[in-house]
Parts: structure tokens; sequence; C-alpha cells
């Protein structure tokens, strides 16, 4: 005699329902199949969340390797500037060093003018020029006035004198010029 499960689906019933045999399969299948599902779904989400944590520990790797280069360059961003300037040291002493053996004053003189051109130069090569000052009309942004004085050679408001220079790096102002800036001369009738 055949068993109910291997004839296949039972007829429904009266009233149209399934029977319970066949409504009991039905609900394994649908078992077997939200098993197999979650199982995936816990499989991908295990891999999300390995994804995640390699990229997070990515990112600190790339956040801990970028702050030790800038560190780094940090450290050594006089290392240009430096290395030009060595060879300046070296004639400086080399000036000294012959001021010593001589008493020739104009050979030191030429030795520290030979000094400053070097220097300029450098200076140039790393973007840093001077302000020109000498006879341009007062600039709070480049000039820093020492003192006025009175002086029919300049016009008012206008730089006579650098007291010390100022240097522009690119174009932004490292040191601003020490000046003296022209007043105008007192009138014969105020001095009475």
């Amino acid at each position: 005699a055949a068993q109910p499960d291997q004839a296949g689906p039972t007829p429904p019933d009266a009233n149209g329902q399934p029977q319970p045999a066949d409504e009991l399969a039905r609900l394994r299948d649908e078992l077997a199949a939200v098993r197999n599902e979650l199982a995936a779904v816990r499989s991908e989400l295990a891999a999300a969340r390995d994804q995640a944590l390699r990229a997070t520990a990515d990112l600190k790797n790339y956040q801990n390797r970028t702050r030790r280069e800038r560190e780094e360059e940090r450290k050594f961003a006089e290392l240009a500037l430096i290395c030009d300037l060595l060879p300046v040291l070296d004639n400086v002493q080399r000036a000294i060093a012959a001021a010593q053996n001589q008493a020739d004053a104009n050979s030191l003189l030429e030795g520290f003018r030979l000094v400053a051109q070097q220097l300029d130069a450098i200076l140039a090569r790393h973007h840093c020029a001077p302000i020109d000052a000498l006879g341009q009309p007062l600039d709070p942004h480049r000039h820093a006035a020492m003192m006025q004085q009175p002086t029919a050679d300049y016009p008012p408001g206008t730089v006579m004198e650098v007291v010390q220079q100022g240097y522009l790096l690119h174009d932004r102002v490292i040191r601003p010029a020490q000046v003296i800036v022209a007043q105008a001369p007192p009138s014969p009738e105020s001095q009475q």
C-alpha cells in the first residue's frame, strides 16, 4: 500500500483548505529556505564586518603614516636652505681667517661683499626678496615707521631711510622694513 507522503499531495478538504500533511511539508520547505537565507545573510554580515574592520585599520594606518610624514617634512623643512647657507658660512670663516693673517681691510670688505651677494642669491632662490622701501610712500603693511624726520629732499609720508631691510617670502611680509619717514620741514613762520 502506498503511503500518503509518496503518493503526492492529498486533495484539499471540503472547505478548500490543504490537508495538514501538505501544510506541514510546505512549512518545512519554507523553514529550510528561511534558514538558508539566514545563513547567507549571516555570512554577508560577517564579511561586511570584516571589511569594515579592515577599512578602519587601513584608515588608521594611513592617518598614522601621513602624520609621521608631516612630522618628517616639518623636521627637515629647512634642509634646502641650510644646505645653501653652509657654503656662505664657509666663506665667512675664510674671510675671518684671511683678515687675521692680513691687515688689508679692503680685501676683508670685498670678501664680505661677496658673502652678501651669495646670501642675496640664496634668498632669491628660496623666493625671499627684499622689500623696496626707499623713496616709496609709507605702506603700513610692508613698512614699520621708526620715526619721522623733517626734510625737503622727500615728499611728506615717503620713506627717506631704511634702518633695517624688510623681506617678503613669495608675497607675504616676513619682516617689515624699519624706516624713517619724511615729514614736511617746519615753515619759517612756525619757527618764530
